[in-house]
């Protein structure tokens, strides 16, 4: 059975805030809760893949581990290669990773080398843009791997946050559904 997708959609409904999680002071944004509803879940995916249909994505980059729910439906529908970017230790051959700077400590994202190529056109997506410091480290991945044409896609941007590693992810003009200020 097939359905007909909405035109908008008010995804903030659908995202629960968890106040002081996973530390106090921060406001959690929770998109396990779009999830559930097959409705948000297919307007998402129209969304991103309407806005990146004609860009010749090649592979689409999903940050662990909310970037991978829709990474991989985006890289379905666009035709393109999925790749997991994992937390340290998850991947079993050899691997390029990245240190970043969270905005309640420090992690370490992992790759497999030879995951992508320079003729890939990739489009890298996380569900959250917060300090910039996970789509900085999937950025710099693909980047040791020659890529040159890189796009990003985000379900929210943390608006109110202002760092330099979000001010070089600006730069690349991201997709961002829902926007906090």
């Amino acid at each position: 059975m097939f359905h007909v997708e909405q035109k908008n959609m008010d995804l903030k409904k659908e995202i629960r805030e968890i106040p002081d999680y996973p530390k106090e002071g921060i406001n959690f944004k929770d998109i396990t809760t779009l999830f559930k509803n097959k409705d948000a879940v297919r307007f998402v995916t129209s969304e991103i893949c309407e806005k990146f249909k004609e860009k010749g994505i090649t592979k689409v980059l999903g940050l662990e581990a909310r970037g991978f729910v829709f990474g991989g439906a985006v890289a379905d529908r666009l035709d393109a290669g999925f790749v997991p970017i994992r937390k340290k230790g998850k991947l079993p051959c050899d691997i390029l990773q990245e240190t970043y700077e969270l905005e309640y400590g420090l992690d370490v994202v992992e790759m497999h080398a030879d995951a992508l190529d320079n003729s890939d056109i990739v489009l890298i997506h996380d569900d959250l843009l917060a300090t910039g410091g996970t789509a900085m480290a999937a950025l710099k991945l693909a980047q040791k791997c020659g890529v040159k044409e890189i796009y990003f896609s985000f379900i929210c941007d943390l608006e109110f946050i202002d760092t330099p590693n979000k001010k070089v992810i600006k730069d690349y003009n991201p997709h961002v559904l829902v926007k906090y200020n």
